[in-house]
């Protein structure tokens, strides 16, 4: 495993500097190497990042394209990259979390990108924190910055045992939603409380039995047809957390 981070391309190095500046993360920049040849008509940009490598303490080199090409793993970088330290992700402490607030618990999607895509979701619908098992997807967090478009630096990201989440929060009140399709109720049927635990796993894992046991509620997806197969996890997740979303705007 490597000691630091790239990540590519402008959006998900600003989401870096955001997550830096506004103290959620503390992740720090090395340093950044751009090829001047693919960002000579990027003035602004580069005037943000000279700018920012003064009050962040981080050098930016100008380097060949492929030496840049050589640090990544395909050509989508955009001629930028930002070498950056680890981040570190708290224990979740059920004490801090947001009251009324929106939590969901992803377990077992099987790879970077849909996690990313996921992450993107969940931020996008307003989720105040995700939680994650210890051993998750954050250890490529430069392939899934780039497929959350930044998010998965910006979003609150708790780590903890799953099954250990899931009862700490049933125990304070929150209600667990289980997206499953066995014994469930329709997504559009439910009224969901003001404290929402979301559960998601893998689409070859599903959720645990122990979870699923601890459920005050399984919802699924209505479809417009018949239709015998299921969502990609990531889709599942849109659906499902902007209804959540939908349902607090109703309350307002």
């Amino acid at each position: 495993m490597s000691d630091f981070d790239i990540f590519e391309g402008m959006t998900s190095i600003s989401a870096v500097i955001k997550s830096i500046q506004n103290g959620s993360s503390d992740r720090r920049i090395i340093k950044i190497l751009y090829n001047e040849d693919r960002l000579s008509k990027k003035f602004r940009e580069l005037q943000f990042l000279k700018h920012t490598a003064v009050s962040l303490g981080f050098e930016i080199f100008p380097v060949a394209a492929d030496e840049i090409d050589n640090l990544t793993a395909g050509t989508t970088h955009g001629g930028i990259i930002a070498i950056c330290t680890k981040r570190t992700f708290p224990n979740l402490n059920v004490k801090k979390l947001t009251n009324s607030g929106f939590y969901a618990l992803i377990e077992g999607i099987e790879d970077p990108y849909n996690f990313g895509y996921s992450v993107r979701s969940l931020y996008a619908s307003g989720v105040d924190g995700i939680i994650l098992p210890p051993r998750n997807w954050m250890e490529l967090s430069g392939i899934v910055a780039r497929s959350s478009a930044g998010t998965s630096e910006l979003a609150n990201i708790y780590v903890s045992d799953p099954t250990e989440a899931v009862t700490n929060l049933k125990n304070i009140g929150f209600e667990i939603i289980c997206a499953e399709i066995r014994d469930s109720v329709s997504l559009y049927e439910h009224k969901f409380s003001d404290s929402v635990l979301l559960v998601v796993g893998g689409e070859k894992r599903g959720i645990s039995r122990k979870i699923l046991d601890l459920a005050d509620t399984n919802v699924r997806i209505e479809y417009g047809r018949e239709f015998m197969g299921s969502l990609p996890s990531a889709s599942a997740i849109s659906v499902i957390s902007f209804e959540i979303l939908r349902q607090k705007h109703n309350k307002r």
